[in-house]
């Protein structure tokens, strides 16, 4: 499905997830990269050793979870924006999904933008807690979203300027 579609299925996504366990712990890296491409920079950026090391810079990214302090450095590294945040510890009903983001305008803390899904199907609105910067060298800003806790796993990227409805 993913070579025709370009959305990973829920198998795909499921074989990159940590554990609920892990989730409810705090802060933690996604990485929804699922094509062999000649790729690194999340392995280099990653101080933990949570990411790890690389036999062949063809070979996915594997995760040790455990290991993964959510710092959110791969994130912004990621030239394929596969990297996500999820932390389901904010509250006893809500998770932040940290999301990169490379349009303008970037959106502001505290306004609402439309979360959506890996195919864009949209899943409601959400407040913007905090954007980060990547820095004068990187352009990819972390948009740290808000989400109810069971959408943590779902919500994957934004759209500014309100929900759309069909004609």
């Amino acid at each position: 499905m993913l070579n025709k579609t370009g959305i990973p299925t829920a198998e795909d996504v499921k074989t990159v997830t940590p554990s609920q366990e892990r989730l409810n712990k705090g802060p933690v890296a996604i990485i929804e990269c699922f094509q062999k491409i000649p790729c690194n920079p999340c392995t280099e950026a990653c101080k933990q050793g949570a990411i790890l090391p690389m036999q062949d810079i063809n070979d996915l990214p594997k995760m040790n979870f455990d290991n993964c302090n959510g710092c959110g450095v791969c994130l912004s590294r990621c030239p394929g924006l596969a990297i996500f945040i999820v932390d389901a510890s904010y509250s006893a009903t809500e998770a932040i999904v940290r999301i990169p983001y490379e349009y303008v305008p970037v959106p502001e803390a505290g306004s609402e933008v439309v979360g959506v899904d890996r195919a864009g199907k949209e899943l409601g609105t959400f407040k913007v807690e905090k954007v980060q910067s990547g820095g004068p060298k990187n352009k990819t800003y972390t948009v740290w979203l808000i989400v109810p806790k069971e959408m943590a796993m779902d919500v994957r990227s934004i759209r500014l300027g309100g929900v759309r409805h069909a004609n």
